[in-house]
């Protein structure tokens, strides 16, 4: 295993080893797009009976209005690397839980069932019944609605791109920790909305350089919906609210 001087290291039970190897592909593929920087990843296995992921040491600076315009930028740089169907050629993690990313000609299809109604499954699972089953129900048989008029490319996305997930190091936007797949680039602006950590002109920047299509306002709740179910199924009711709001305004 490489030494920590050098490199970032996660370890874990050897049971994360596929989650680790997806990561590492995830950076990989997102490295590949030429168009935001990734740490390297160095190393990626099993040693003395522990999984591990190394990723090249990242040294962070505090981020500049100029620096949050180049990552605007960036990401919609990134967005524009498109494949023909969403999806990815692996499954990955979005934390912790599984996620499913079979390739699928049709968005709206890709979300419904390997997205939203894969976290509602889990919710039930979790015991959260009841109203969030129904309304989630409703929410999958009216969603061509939000979708009017608007067909998803299949963008390269991050997957999980809140505060968290981005930095600066050397002057310029680093990403990392990603959940990728290639599906609508609205779902990555959503989740920067979600928990903070993006200024104004990193918006600004995207939008100038490639502007979000009509009905993006509540697509963009959806998109949120996914994350916050996520959250309810790892770390318990403190989420629920947040969920039940997202789909009564979703209705």
């Amino acid at each position: 295993m490489p030494g920590t001087d050098d490199a970032f290291v996660k370890t874990g039970p050897i049971s994360s080893l596929a989650m680790f190897e997806a990561e590492a592909e995830g950076l990989r593929e997102l490295a590949a797009a030429n168009a935001i920087r990734v740490p390297a990843v160095i190393d990626c296995g099993v040693d003395n009976g522990a999984a591990f992921i190394a990723i090249e040491r990242l040294r962070f600076e505090r981020a500049t209005p100029a620096i949050e315009t180049a990552f605007g930028e960036q990401l919609a740089k990134l967005h524009r690397h498109t494949k023909e169907q969403h999806g990815w050629h692996r499954d990955n993690t979005i934390g912790p839980t599984p996620q499913h990313n079979p390739w699928t000609g049709d968005w709206i299809d890709f979300f419904r069932e390997h997205r939203l109604r894969f976290q509602l499954d889990l919710a039930a699972r979790n015991g959260y019944t009841g109203e969030l089953q129904s309304l989630g129900d409703s929410l999958e048989c009216r969603l061509p609605d939000l979708f009017e008029g608007y067909v998803p490319e299949a963008s390269l996305c991050h997957g999980d791109l809140w505060s968290g997930n981005w930095g600066v190091t050397d002057g310029v936007p680093v990403i990392f920790d990603p959940a990728v797949y290639y599906g609508d680039r609205e779902s990555d602006i959503a989740m920067t909305m979600l928990f903070g950590g993006f200024g104004r002109a990193f918006y600004r920047a995207y939008e100038e350089s490639w502007p979000m299509a009509q009905g993006h306002e509540r697509r963009l709740k959806l998109y949120q919906l996914y994350h916050v179910l996520n959250h309810l199924n790892l770390f318990g009711s403190g989420y629920m609210g947040q969920a039940m709001k997202l789909l009564r305004d979703l209705a």
